[in-house]
């Protein structure tokens, strides 16, 4: 790599850095940046996975006052590593082509289950509503959805974590936001290991882009807890229409 694309690098991973703590989907700024650099497709996508991983921690540090106290929340954890893991095999195992064709409309699905969040609460019940062993059996499936897709594709996670948590917990965006961060950090910590074992991995990428995601995800986590939560749902919900959209049409081009 030559200087220009060291720049592009770092400047790639703290926008998406800040982007993944405030809504999700930074990815798709350091994704291509990678391909930009040269990088194959596959061998971006495993490299970009494990950059962004310390940006996750990092927005985990910046909301951690959210994170709801109490076993619930650490029981979700091996849920998302078991998941994660099956997203990576999936990747590594399977032609990718189909599974692009199917990420926009995961993509923009997910976007509009969180536009529409109260309709649906209405109609499928509210959290507070369930009994608690639907109400974990209900997070857990999300959880588990949500990862086996970061495992495989992990642009717009961050968006398709907050919808499915914001249907079915009952909570604040903010404190949705903060699991978010947890899990999405579970997902690099999971992806790194399998990737850094078994996938095309570009480590002089990763030394570049880890460091900078790490600084624009504790920034970003911190202007997440500044907004009003009608202004974060409308950045996330704004922000994933994008990255579907952009989705779409990369596929089909």
């Amino acid at each position: 790599m030559d200087v220009s694309d060291v720049v592009l690098l770092v400047v790639a991973g703290l926008a998406a850095g800040t982007v993944n703590a405030v809504a999700g989907g930074g990815s798709l700024i350091t994704f291509p940046a990678l391909i930009a650099v040269g990088l194959p497709p596959v061998a971006a996508n495993v490299t970009n996975s494990v950059s962004v991983f310390p940006g996750y921690v990092a927005s985990v540090a910046g909301s951690r006052a959210d994170l709801p106290r109490g076993r619930s929340l650490w029981l979700l954890l091996p849920t998302a590593v078991v998941g994660t893991a099956v997203g990576c095999v999936l990747l590594l195992a399977t032609p990718a082509r189909a599974f692009e064709l199917v990420v926009p409309f995961l993509v923009l699905g997910a976007t509009a289950v969180l536009a529409f969040q109260d309709p649906l609460r209405r109609l499928v019940g509210h959290p507070a509503e369930l009994g608690a062993r639907r109400r974990t059996v209900t997070v857990q499936a999300m959880v588990a959805l949500g990862t086996v897709y970061g495992g495989y594709f992990g642009a717009a996670l961050g968006v398709m974590l907050v919808a499915g948590l914001a249907l079915v917990l009952d909570a604040t965006l903010a404190r949705v936001s903060a699991v978010k961060n947890l899990l999405s950090a579970v997902v690099g910590l999971t992806t790194l290991v399998v990737f850094a074992l078994f996938g095309p991995l570009n480590w002089a990428a990763v030394a570049v882009v880890a460091p900078a995601t790490l600084v624009g995800g504790y920034a970003g986590a911190r202007l997440a807890r500044r907004l009003p939560p009608v202004v974060l749902k409308t950045l996330i919900v704004v922000f994933g229409t994008v990255i579907g959209c952009y989705l779409l049409w990369r596929a089909l081009r």
